[in-house]
């Protein structure tokens, strides 16, 4: 399995103009309800389809779990695609433009899966990370393209991006014991991207996600000199097949906060 990175790069972008299609439509956004009571819309299966037919040329033979279907068994292979055509559904029906594209390359080690390149493009910004092994860590924008590295030089306030719909209990007693911080809220695996080119600091999830929502941004954060761990404080990795939701997750810049997380995780 080989691939051409820009070529990813720009079957993200395709799949964000589909759902461009949708946003900009005049009236309401129809809106379903998936057996799991997540929301779904035309704008994720037509992402998908995108994402899907792109895939197929890009990367023949290649399986594909996508959070709207499933192309080949990724048992039978060491590495996946691992795809959410539109993450941070709930954004895009407020029209608010915090919702992104999701494409990742996973390797396959045992049961578990790791990724080894991501894209996530922001349709509405026509703001794009991408990044991974031997991939350096790249933004690109209308404007401008160049590498990106999370925040080496730590200081307070603490830069704190957090769920623009999800913050409980847990997630104000992290905030709390850090010190000095400044919240920033958006949805989506924005809040991953913002740690990798150093917009923040520290995006902790004490919440239900699934694999697809995360490991794209995870490989541009690890490919921007950041970390992505688990409850333990290790590297976070995946199920792609049995069970796809995520524990905790803490991405972030440093080190520096780890012991607080890991005494959060009771």
């Amino acid at each position: 399995m080989s691939f051409d990175p820009h070529e990813i790069v720009n079957i993200a972008i395709d799949a964000g103009q589909a759902i461009m299609g949708v946003y900009d439509s005049s009236g309401s956004i129809e809106v379903e309800t998936k057996n799991d009571d997540t929301p779904l819309t035309k704008a994720d299966l037509a992402a998908h389809d995108v994402i899907i037919q792109g895939l197929a040329l890009a990367d023949p033979g290649a399986p594909v779990v996508s959070e709207e279907g499933r192309v080949g068994n990724p048992l039978d292979s060491e590495l996946a695609w691992l795809v959410d055509p539109l993450d941070g559904t709930k954004e895009f029906i407020k029209r608010n433009g915090m919702f992104t594209v999701n494409i990742a390359l996973m390797r396959r080690e045992g049961d578990r899966w790791n990724p080894i390149f991501g894209v996530v493009h922001a349709p509405v910004a026509r703001t794009t990370w991408f990044g991974g092994k031997a991939i350096p860590a790249t933004r690109t924008t209308d404007a401008a393209s160049g590498p990106i590295s999370v925040n080496a030089n730590t200081s307070t306030p603490v830069r704190l991006v957090a769920s623009g719909s999800h913050r409980a209990e847990r997630d104000e007693r992290f905030a709390d014991q850090i010190g000095r911080y400044d919240l920033v809220r958006m949805g989506s695996s924005l809040k991953a991207c913002v740690v990798a080119d150093g917009s923040a600091d520290l995006y902790p999830r004490f919440g239900p996600t699934s694999c697809w929502d995360i490991a794209a941004a995870h490989a541009v954060v690890e490919s921007a000199g950041g970390f992505v761990l688990g409850p333990d404080c290790q590297t976070l990795d995946y199920d792609l097949v049995d069970d796809v939701l995520n524990p905790y997750f803490l991405v972030t810049c440093s080190a520096e906060w780890n012991e607080i997380w890991y005494q959060n995780q009771d």
